[in-house]
């Protein structure tokens, strides 16, 4: 997912595209798999339409490293959006798959487990293909296709059956418990999510530019917006276990207002105290991604891969959007003023999370006491 991000300078500097067309290869392929995995998700609700992962994940991986080897401007364009297609494809089945090896009491573990993955594949990727076109040129993504072959052949290994083999054994595990299927609840929890994607999006855009105007090289704000991403993935992981035992709501809220002093202890420090707050920022913030990820799981038990579409698909890519209202008001005001509103939508969120009808797990098991 973000190869195509990482090589916009070399196809700039190679084939003389413009900073506008370069953007459009992003855009078509952001868009593409943010609007396209509800409807894969509905669809396999519904239809039971599925697309199995490993397949997904060879599409996906195929057609960007065929960019390396395309001169045309369209072909590109054409296969940064099938490349979106096949990623689209990915994310309800896979999640599908999670679900229903879940159970109620390790939901938020597992569902971590599976996002922090993509979080180090994230993380990864533009490394992996700085080396790649660094040695190589833009032939050099070709090589993409191998660790992708790797993994084709190992999930046709451990899922030999397929997703309905793996998961028919794992039916009863995988029950919610409950059929009922009112959407309020689930809409709120997107609202939550978009605002939180919002405050992620604008944090991993304006800050290493506010680290430079603090005296930072581009190098160690670079190193510090990993270490931040690296917080994040750890919080995750915590956060879905944490949540399994205090509860989700209760951890949500948590997890959305620690994030919110750390922020601001940042910019009112400088040295170690700055870098360790925005550490601390990051890792409360990301630790409420998986746990919003497996609410919507339980929210809506019987439509998880529209669910998980949602969730990873529209809910980011609005949130997304939401960074042009940061950029308008550092274009007015200041970079600074820019990034002192990403605490904003945080607070939003959190009081959301207060109404959004969710059982309080430790209040019910306090009052059963």
């Amino acid at each position: 997912m973000p190869v195509l991000p990482a090589i916009l300078p070399l196809l700039i500097a190679t084939h003389g595209y413009s900073y506008l067309a370069a953007g459009l290869l992003v855009t078509a392929y952001n868009i593409t798999s943010s609007f396209t995995q509800p409807l894969v998700g509905w669809l396999s609700d519904a239809k039971g339409f599925s697309v199995n992962i490993s397949i997904s994940l060879l599409v996906s991986a195929g057609f960007i490293a065929l960019m390396g080897i395309t001169q045309n401007y369209y072909l590109i364009m054409l296969l940064a959006i099938i490349a979106a297609l096949g990623h689209a494809c990915f994310h309800p089945t896979a999640l599908s798959l999670v679900n229903r090896l879940c159970i109620s009491e390790n939901r938020g573990r597992i569902t971590s487990y599976f996002v922090v993955g993509g979080n180090f594949g994230y993380a990864i990727g533009p490394v992996l293909t700085g080396l790649l076109v660094f040695w190589l040129g833009l032939p050099g993504l070709l090589f993409l296709i191998f660790p992708a072959l790797f993994m084709v052949l190992a999930l046709r290994y451990l899922l030999p059956g397929g997703i309905a083999g793996a998961c028919q054994s794992h039916t009863r595990l995988g029950s919610t418990g409950g059929n009922d299927q009112s959407k309020k609840p689930f809409v709120i929890l997107m609202i939550v999510s978009v605002l939180r994607a919002w405050a992620v999006f604008a944090a991993i855009t304006f800050l290493p530019m506010f680290l430079v105007t603090r005296g930072y090289d581009l190098m160690t704000a670079g190193i510090i917006m990993t270490l931040m991403l690296l917080a994040g993935v750890a919080g995750q992981v915590m956060g879905g276990q944490i949540s399994d035992r205090i509860g989700r709501k209760e951890f949500m809220i948590i997890g959305l207002a620690g994030a919110v002093p750390f922020f601001y202890l940042f910019f009112a420090t400088t040295g170690i105290i700055a870098i360790i707050a925005i550490l601390l920022f990051g890792f409360f913030l990301w630790s409420t991604f998986a746990v919003a990820v497996a609410m919507s799981h339980e929210l809506l038990p019987q439509n998880v891969g529209l669910a998980s579409g949602m969730m990873l698909g529209l809910a980011i890519g609005f949130g997304g959007l939401g960074v042009a209202v940061n950029g308008m008001i550092a274009d007015h005001y200041s970079l600074a003023a820019a990034l002192g509103t990403i605490p904003v939508p945080i607070i939003a969120a959190m009081l959301i999370m207060f109404v959004l009808p969710y059982p309080w797990k430790s209040l019910s098991q306090r009052a059963v006491r």
